[in-house]
């Protein structure tokens, strides 16, 4: 149950981080409290996770999958940098996590 609740976890990650730029440093009303609810959200499941799955695995594992995600986003929605190396370097963290979860 517990890499259930870390892919759950790192996916509220992402929208969490995501309403944080539509907030506009917190001066945006619903932006701001949606933010809020899925870092708690999120937060919450992690420690879930935690419960079952070592603490270093657990947490970049979570970073990890928010990072991918929100790389990728980058790429296809908000006109960031698609290059051949930056791709690589999505591709490793996604290998990395898939090596903490097989080795784990």
């Amino acid at each position: 149950m517990g890499w259930i609740y870390i892919l759950i976890a790192g996916v509220l990650e992402c929208l969490w981080a995501v309403g944080l730029k539509y907030s506009d440093g917190f001066t945006r009303l619903w932006p701001s409290v949606i933010s809020i609810v899925l870092i708690v959200v999120s937060l919450g499941l992690l420690s879930l996770a935690m419960r079952t799955i070592p603490v270093g695995t657990a947490y970049a594992v979570w970073t990890g999958i928010g990072a991918s995600i929100l790389a990728t986003y980058g790429i296809l929605f908000m006109d960031e940098s698609g290059s051949f190396l930056r791709i690589i370097c999505i591709g490793m963290i996604v290998a990395g996590v898939g090596g903490l979860k097989l080795f784990a």
